[in-house]
């Protein structure tokens, strides 16, 4: 799932400011948390609230786009918004995701808003920083008994039924889940079932041989069922 991309948009013509917001209504990852016509009023919000990027039109009174990019912090991304091309080159000067001339077309905004996504190995690296601090209670034998499970701690899950076996770096635990369910728990981008009975860690492989997988001298089947999807997994990630 896509971060969502928090904006605002700094434009002195309400009319230009309407079209923008339309638009972000439209792109399931931008949100709009605000608008302003005066580019005195954005410093303080932008300063002291998570924002990603400002749509920012160049020509305004008292401070113009170009001046107020250069007052922002440094890691607010900013796409110029302006009715003047000639502005393009100062724009890309200080390092503009884009440069957007009026009118803007919805095509070539939702362009733009693309390249503020996080490139794929900069969102794998980020999902495996969240993954390895993610952790699970697990429900244990006993009405109120749990144990916590460092999600960068399992190595493997073996279906058993109606219970399910984790096997973990130093130990093994029984819990009551499906592994379906567990299944949909779990990151994407760091496990992946390869059996009806086995879902496991991507990153604690330590071979693969046809239709097995090896991890910690375990050696765990390849089913027909998910044989391809796995492969392409692994191949994708130049294993």
């Amino acid at each position: 799932m896509n971060k969502t991309i928090r904006c605002v948009i700094i434009d002195d013509e309400p009319p230009a400011i309407r079209i923008l917001e339309r638009y972000i209504t439209k792109i399931p990852f931008m949100e709009c948390i605000a608008t302003y016509t005066n580019p005195l009023e954005v410093l303080k919000i932008v300063d002291n609230t998570e924002i990603d990027v400002v749509f920012l039109d160049i020509q305004m009174p008292e401070l113009t786009g170009l001046q107020l990019s250069k007052l922002l912090k440094t890691n607010t991304k900013i796409i110029f918004t302006t009715a003047y091309p000639q502005y393009a080159i100062d724009g890309f000067e200080l390092s503009a995701v884009d440069y957007l001339v009026k009118p803007i077309a919805f095509d070539r905004f939702y362009q733009a808003c693309l390249k503020l996504q996080p490139k794929e190995d900069e969102k794998v690296a980020v999902e495996t920083k969240e993954a390895s601090e993610a952790y699970f209670f697990f429900k244990t034998d006993g009405k109120h008994n749990y144990v916590k499970v460092f999600v960068s701690d399992i190595l493997y899950i073996e279906g058993l039924k109606n219970y399910l076996a984790v096997h973990l770096k130093n130990e093994q635990i029984i819990i009551y889940k499906t592994l379906k369910q567990l299944k949909e728990e779990l990151p994407e981008t760091r496990f992946i079932q390869i059996h009806k009975s086995f879902i496991i860690a991507l990153d604690v492989i330590d071979k693969i041989e046809n239709t097995s997988v090896w991890i910690h001298d375990n050696e765990l089947p390849i089913g027909n069922t998910y044989r391809k999807a796995f492969f392409e997994k692994i191949e994708g990630k130049k294993v």
